[in-house]
């Protein structure tokens, strides 16, 4: 079962983030606890560590902008 790779809330008050770059390619196998990409949000640049580990499967592009909850890719 594929697991989600969604924007995490990082400040009491964020609300969106940018996907700044992916330290990982599509199709890499990743490990949990492994940087997995750059988020930038409120004035902030902070390294998002996988969840799970597997493949990666990257649904969001860098440089854009998307809302706390977006899914950004899967881990299968």
């Amino acid at each position: 079962m594929a697991v989600e790779i969604l924007l995490p809330k990082i400040g009491f008050s964020m609300q969106e983030g940018q996907v700044a770059e992916w330290l990982a390619n599509d199709g890499d196998q990743v490990t949990e606890g492994q940087p997995l990409f750059s988020l930038e949000a409120d004035k902030s640049t902070n390294e998002v560590e996988a969840p799970a580990s597997g493949t990666l499967k990257i649904v969001a592009q860098t440089g854009e902008t998307y809302e706390v909850g977006t899914i950004l890719g899967y881990i299968e």
